[in-house]
């Protein structure tokens, strides 16, 4: 079972994180955003995880699909959180 404290608190780092990634235009700004994110979902919830990821590995942790996946994660916890 997935604790709320864990869903409001990963919401609420990758919300402020998205929200500054979203409009930054310094490629070094968000490059730190995407590391500190990486390095946060190493220890996050792994059940909580797991259903952001729906079983994709590089959910939140490759370049190419960071945008994306942010956005998602965002989304998803917020239907979790009502």
């Amino acid at each position: 079972m997935i604790r709320k404290e864990n869903i409001e608190t990963a919401y609420c780092f990758l919300h402020q994180k998205q929200r500054v990634y979203q409009y930054s235009t310094m490629e070094w700004q968000k490059e730190d955003i995407e590391y500190a994110i990486g390095s946060y979902v190493d220890t996050m919830d792994a059940e909580l995880y797991a259903k952001l990821s729906e079983g994709r590995e590089d959910y939140l942790r490759s370049h190419a699909s960071f945008g994306d996946d942010i956005k998602d994660a965002v989304e998803k916890l917020e239907g979790m959180l009502k």
